[in-house]
Parts: structure tokens; sequence; C-alpha cells
């Protein structure tokens, strides 16, 4: 089983506009809801994969019904999330559909307790014991200490379990330093960590802080991974045009998955390299095109070598 942890999950949603223009009404030609946060995202992206996936976090009110309810009609996904008093917040994306660009706007989210960030910490715990590998993904809630992914680094590596972690800023910072085996910043976040924007010696400089592995998404440009074992890059073969909301979490899903199958890390590079971009081409976040992504996986070049970075 791998586990996804959503400290901060959502409902997504999606509003498609024949042309987005500030100041004015819009017709909006289309909407799609689906259960959203990064991890939420991941876990949906794997079962379609085949893999067993359950996903906790927080979740409360009349917005978080509506997600353990879509959450209980998706194949291959386990509900573990942890009930609280809040309400589950709601993130919107509005695809402008005549130039493909998306407008993102996301809730704080609700105000987290002592007692029930104790509880996630006991549940977390307890999912541990049954995992094969562990995402950590996204932003914090109110309330949720800004050391708490260091803290949910450490337990998983006290348990064993390989973990990834996907957030940024302070959290970011923090978790790194207590040695999570992945960490896939995009370039922003890996500027803000390093303070260089130079992709090659930034994600090296990440790796100096405490990962074991740095993978960067660098949009278009697709992914750059630097280990012990090597330093590589995955580029999609052509640009897609289309909504990117969720390609990152396709990204850490396409490596969560080549962890836990054991494959090389080319292999593990190219297959979160086509589902990222298959992604871009999908109506929401934590869905890819398949059709897309089989032709895309033979396509990806990888280059590189394998010795120590």
């Amino acid at each position: 089983m791998i586990l996804t942890v959503t400290l901060n999950t959502a409902l997504d949603i999606t509003y498609r506009v024949r042309a987005l223009r500030p100041h004015s009404s819009h017709r909006v030609t289309e909407v799609t809801e689906r259960p959203g946060g990064k991890g939420l995202n991941v876990g949906r992206v794997l079962a379609a994969l085949g893999h067993e996936v359950t996903v906790t976090g927080f979740t409360g009110g009349a917005t978080g019904r509506t997600v353990r309810d879509q959450l209980a009609a998706t194949a291959g996904v386990v509900d573990a999330l942890v009930p609280v008093e809040g309400s589950t917040r709601r993130t919107i994306a509005v695809v402008d559909t005549a130039t493909g660009d998306t407008t993102q706007l996301n809730e704080p989210g609700p105000a987290i307790t002592p007692a029930e960030w104790s509880a996630f910490q006991e549940r977390y715990e307890h999912l541990l014991r049954s995992a094969s590998a562990v995402a950590l993904c996204g932003s914090l809630p109110p309330g949720v200490p800004v050391g708490a992914y260091a803290q949910l680094v450490r337990t998983a590596r006290t348990l064993a379990v390989p973990v990834l972690l996907d957030t940024s800023g302070e959290p970011l910072r923090r978790g790194v330093a207590a040695r999570p085996d992945i960490v896939k910043p995009n370039a922003d976040e890996l500027a803000e960590l390093t303070g260089s924007h130079e992709p090659l010696q930034a994600t090296r400089n990440a790796r100096r802080r405490g990962a074991h592995t740095v993978v960067a998404s660098l949009g278009a440009q697709g992914l750059l991974m630097v280990n012990a074992e090597g330093c590589w890059r995955a580029a999609p073969p052509r640009r897609v045009s289309g909504n990117p909301t969720g390609a990152g979490d396709s990204a850490v899903a396409g490596l969560l998955s080549g962890l836990v199958e054991h494959l090389p890390w080319p292999d593990r590079l190219a297959r979160a390299a086509a589902l990222s971009t298959a992604t871009v081409l999908s109506p929401a976040a934590g869905e890819f095109d398949h059709a897309t992504y089989e032709n895309l996986l033979a396509e990806i070049a990888v280059t590189g070598d394998a010795t120590a970075a």
C-alpha cells in the first residue's frame, strides 16, 4: 500500500471560460469538481496506474463530506482522512480555453486544533506500519506547526518507510533538513529554498541540505534529478497546451510508483515526465490522458549519467 498525506485537503473546482478578462462577467462553459489537495491528486493517479492507495489528512464540514463522497466512488483509493471541526477548503481553477492559461484561487483551509493534530499523528503512524512508501504533499492548514513535515519525515524514517516530500516555503526548508528520501520542488520552490535560479546548481544545493534525492519540476523543460547515483534530465518531446494544475502531482505519482516497483531512476523519471505532460491534457488535476501517457512514455528523452553527483 502507498500512503499519501494531504494535510490541507480541498474540493477542486475547475471553471472553463472562452476568454478570461479582468473586471468583466464571464459565462462558464464547463464546471468540474474533484477531491483535491496535492496528496489526493497523487493518490488518484496512483490508483489509475493500478496501485493500492490510502489517503489521509484532514477533512471537515459540508465541503469535506463532498470530498469523501467522491473519494468513495474512486476505485483503488482507501479513505483514511481524519475528521475535524472546521470546513475543508475549496480551490478554484479558471481555465481560459482561448489561451490555455489557468488562474488559480486557493482558500487557506480550516484551523486545526492541537487535539486534531495529535489525532492525525496517531493515525499516520498506524498507517505507516503497512505502507511501502509515503508522500507528504502540499500546504499546511492554519494551526498545524510549521515543522510538521519534518516531524512526519522523521516518523517515516524511524519505521523505515521511504518518504517523498512535496511542499514549499518554510515547511520545505525544515522538512528537507529531516532527510527525506525524495523532495520534488518546482523551479520557484527550488529557488526560494536555495537562493539559486540555475536549476542544476539549485538542485545540488537542495540535496546538500539533507534530501537523498532531489527531483526538480522545470515545467515544459521536464524534470531534473540529482542523487548519489547520478544526475539525469527527462524532457517531453514537445510542448502541450492545456491545464497545468496537478501536473506536478502526477509526476510525484510516477516517482512513487517507480520506487515501489524498483525501477531504475531513468525509467522512474520517464514515467513521471510522461504522466505530468499527459495531465496537462486532462480536464482536472488528479487525472491524465491514458493514450497520451502511453505514447509519451516511449518518447521521453532521458539524458545523464550514473556518476556521483
